[in-house]
């Protein structure tokens, strides 16, 4: 790593930093990629969307996933289910507006992102564990000098280009002070992993549950099923929802325990996974680019976990951001606001609209809606899926407006 110059340094393992690792591989580009962390390693976000085995596909990355699902356990997903107050609803992303994939698996995602940055390493990126960036100077105009430090010693890097995947590491963010408040209120999540049949209330395991609390609207849990028998399950609420000072356990199972339907599907359970919690994770960023320098997934901007939207952000940033570096690289000068961060924040505005709509309820309406109409079911169901840019879609083209103007509908 020490006395080379890199066409690319990526900061950052996880989905979004593989599939770049591996675009730009088969690019025959020189690319460097660390992680501070070793993996595998345990990471939230488990529910992909269909809209992610595209990116895959478009990063020759698809077949790794769809050849070993099996093996290691990943689960067959086909939709989402969701329920409130005795009410349920099935979306089935096969039946969907956007032309793409329907289906796509949960995953567990230490295993997951360690068969992705594999498969990138296979194609030539050079993959470097325990490696975490200190500082980073560009003021050489021949390169990008990154200092780093291992368990053992200190160095720097040189690299004519660096992406940053180090998701809620948010690297560069920090060292070059581009960190923006979220505009999203502080929200808890409190989860772990449960070995379950899931048998009970009729559960199609192809499906993630989404269950409202009966009495709070603005609290909701997941519940996400392997192949291997286990689950993820988590509880999402605002921070004062949850008492200060109880332990991650007290704070999960008290608001499960608000649900019989959810203890109905859980039937016997036993922990697997300890449980935990996260707070305040969303965030923001003043800008997705700079000089030599690229955001992507939750590194720029995280939202919500409620639609599972952050891995297919992730993987859209990279979709985006490897051709322009290629451009880049070859000494021609990108239009990165038009032909970077305005397409990306499309989706991202998309799956904005939609989690504030979850939150003040007016999705929560228009999901539960009694006679939904089977185009318009169609056009959510897209979104559901991930094809959060799909223009063609009215729901994505005039986001705010056709939410606002079908809530009142459906009120």
């Amino acid at each position: 790593m020490k006395d080379q110059i890199y066409d690319v340094a990526i900061i950052g393992a996880g989905p979004s930093g593989a599939t770049a690792a591996a675009m730009l591989a088969d690019a025959g580009k020189k690319v460097l990629v660390i992680e501070r962390q070793q993996f595998p390693r345990f990471s939230i976000g488990e529910s992909l969307l269909p809209q992610c085995m595209a990116y895959l596909q478009q990063a020759g990355l698809e077949s790794l996933v769809t050849e070993n699902a099996d093996e290691l356990g990943f689960q067959f997903k086909n939709g989402a289910a969701f329920y409130c107050q005795g009410q349920h609803v099935n979306f089935d992303f096969r039946k969907k507006f956007s032309e793409g994939p329907g289906t796509t698996f949960q995953v567990k995602r230490e295993r997951f992102d360690q068969l992705l940055i594999q498969g990138a390493a296979n194609k030539g990126a050079q993959v470097e564990h325990g490696v975490t960036l200190t500082d980073i100077d560009f003021s050489s105009p021949d390169f990008v000098s990154l200092s780093v430090t291992t368990e053992h010693e200190s160095f720097d890097i040189k690299a004519a280009y660096v992406l940053d995947a180090s998701g809620f590491g948010r690297v560069l963010p920090r060292l070059l002070s581009l960190e923006s408040p979220s505009d999203f209120p502080v929200r808890q999540a409190a989860f772990c992993h449960v070995k379950s049949d899931l048998a009970g209330g009729n559960f199609d395991r192809n499906q993630i549950l989404i269950t409202v609390h009966p009495t709070n609207p603005e609290i909701w849990y997941w519940l996400i099923p392997f192949a291997d028998g286990t689950a993820s399950i988590g509880v999402v609420g605002a921070e004062q929802l949850f008492a200060e000072h109880d332990s991650p356990s007290d704070k999960l199972w008290s608001k499960v325990k608000e649900e019989p339907y959810l203890l109905e599907v859980l039937g016997n359970y036993e922990v697997t996974r300890p449980e935990q919690c996260i707070t305040g994770y969303s965030a923001s960023v003043s800008r997705l680019y700079g000089d030599r320098f690229a955001l992507l997934g939750n590194a720029g901007e995280f939202l919500d976990p409620v639609f599972s939207s952050g891995v297919t952000i992730a993987m859209k940033s990279s979709s985006l951001v490897v051709p322009l570096v290629l451009k880049e690289l070859e000494g021609q000068k990108q239009d990165w606001e038009n032909d970077f961060s305005k397409p990306l924040r499309v989706g991202i505005s998309t799956f904005r609209t939609f989690v504030e709509g979850w939150y003040d309820t007016r999705f929560q309406k228009v999901i539960f809606y009694p006679e939904q109409q089977q185009q318009v079911k169609e056009m959510i169901s897209s979104i559901l899926a991930g094809y959060a840019w799909d223009e063609k879609n009215p729901y994505v083209k005039e986001s705010e407006r056709r939410l606002n103007v079908l809530a009142e509908l459906c009120a």
